[in-house]
């Protein structure tokens, strides 16, 4: 069944906004949620870099049709190959004459956040994660520049002086970036929360933090456990927050022998996310079907994916 569009965001703007939802032509924010990309960014696109021109209403209001959300899909596609977001236009307008390869602007973008890393620089790293916010959505971000970043530090700080300093540095920052924007969020949101749980023994998890940003950016609550609950205490904090599901995140190996009892008593769809799901793969995989919908998924992009396919966000 086709869902109908998100018209809430009229309320109010006039008739002439009105007449032209009547038409068919979509909202900015109907626009956002079909096709993952945030109101900020789509009027960032449009400001800075002509990339989308949507109609406007005598008030200013902006409308958009089935070709601008085309469009708007070919710009993802352009962006997940590497394209900067500068250079999309050209691609998007005159594809026959683009003879020489583009830049990767991923590629910069990570040497600038490494550089910032090793100079404990937290405003340069803060402003150029600010800036590629309001350029890219939160998928896009995560896949190809925030997970390789962390992938790259990871094999940086292997047997390196300072490693624990620099590693200490990113996780706090990261922690309180993205902990801000789901607490923001989660203010202006009345649904049913998704649980997500630090299941390690690490007192930080950073991908944990990016799973919960990327559930978050679907306007679904988000509540963040930063550490692991005994097994009634998990069935408590579910019954309270009335949670939707429950999410444990693992980059270690994690004792399965507990993990039934831990999880039986929760009613709700439960999750088992990041490496530990490949160290388990086997063990895991077996449990799946010993545990009533228990989902799997080996890192925060699979596990946004899975939980939108399967109407839980």
């Amino acid at each position: 069944m086709k869902t109908p569009p998100d018209t809430s965001a009229s309320e109010d703007l006039g008739t002439d906004f009105k007449k032209a939802l009547d038409a068919g032509w979509l909202p900015i924010r109907e626009v956002a949620r079909q096709t993952g990309v945030n109101a900020v960014t789509l009027r960032a696109w449009e400001r800075r870099y002509g990339l989308i021109v949507p109609q406007r209403t005598p008030k200013g209001h902006r409308l958009f049709c089935a070709e601008h959300v085309q469009r708007i899909l070919t710009i993802l596609t352009w962006l997940n190959r590497g394209v900067a977001v500068g250079q999309v236009k050209q691609l998007l307008d005159t594809p026959q004459v683009l003879a020489e390869p583009v830049g990767n602007d991923w590629l910069v973008l990570r040497q600038t956040l490494l550089k910032a890393v090793t100079q404990l620089a937290e405003r340069t790293l803060d402003d150029t994660v600010n800036q590629a916010m309001a350029l890219y959505p939160p998928r896009t971000l995560c896949e190809h520049l925030l997970m390789p970043w962390l992938a790259e530090l990871e094999q940086r700080w292997q047997g390196q002086f300072g490693a624990q300093m620099e590693r200490v540095f990113v996780y706090s920052w990261l922690r309180s970036k993205f902990g801000a924007r789901i607490y923001h969020n989660n203010r202006q949101l009345r649904t049913a929360p998704l649980l997500l749980i630090n299941q390690s023994d690490l007192p930080l998890e950073p991908h944990l933090w990016l799973t919960a940003w990327l559930i978050s950016s679907t306007d679904c609550p988000v509540e963040v456990f930063d550490w692991p609950l005994p097994a009634g205490e998990l069935t408590l904090a579910v019954d309270h927050l009335q949670a939707r599901g429950v999410l444990l995140y693992s980059s270690k190996a994690m004792n399965l022998a507990k993990l039934s009892k831990l999880l039986n008593g929760v009613s709700c769809p439960k999750m088992i996310a990041g490496p530990t799901v490949c160290i388990h793969h086997a063990d895991l995989s077996a449990k799946n079907t010993a545990i009533a919908d228990l989902i799997l998924a080996d890192n925060p992009l699979s596990a946004h994916l899975d939980l939108i396919q399967r109407g839980l966000i």
